[in-house]
């Protein structure tokens, strides 16, 4: 006898299901409106983190770019080596720091959290995937060099190689 559906799959109940990504630094929570966070002074208005001025008796909670800077848990981390970059060292730094002012103009959370120097070249930690992402993205285009990505789900943590 054929099955009516044709793409119907049953349901297995001797699988591991698996979790959705748990982020510990998303809000468990709705935020009340406005929130300030007290370290940066972001504003938490509309459902999003903004750059706004600090409303009256508003509710005040860290944003997670502050509490992930006070843990020091990076969620991307951009490293940055090769010969090229010994030689142009401020003038790559220098790109970093612009693509964290583009991105965190518009988004709070976007920011580098440090920069690191290592035994051949630099690691800069930042409190987002996008803007290790970004800053990976702007040496390539503007330098070529080799880059590479490498996403861990789990962690929602990305690691970005540069190499030039």
């Amino acid at each position: 006898m054929k099955t009516q559906f044709t793409d119907f799959h049953p349901v297995r109940r001797d699988r591991l299901v698996q979790e959705n990504r748990h982020d510990a630094y998303k809000a468990k929570h709705k935020l009340p409106e406005p929130t300030v966070c007290p370290q940066c002074g972001a504003v938490f208005h509309e459902g999003r983190w903004q750059w706004l001025a600090r409303p009256a008796e508003a509710h005040e909670e860290m944003c997670p770019a502050c509490h992930r800077i006070q843990d020091a848990f990076p969620a991307g981390y951009v490293t940055v080596s090769g010969p090229f970059f010994k030689d142009h060292r401020e003038e790559l730094l220098h790109l970093a720091r612009n693509e964290e002012a583009r991105a965190k103009a518009e988004h709070p959370l976007k920011r580098i959290m440090n920069i690191e120097d290592q035994d051949d070249g630099v690691q800069i930690t930042t409190t987002d995937i996008h803007l290790a992402r970004g800053i990976g993205e702007a040496l390539h285009h503007a330098y070529q060099g080799e880059l590479e990505y490498h996403y861990n789900e789990q962690e929602n943590l990305l690691r970005v190689v540069w190499e030039r």
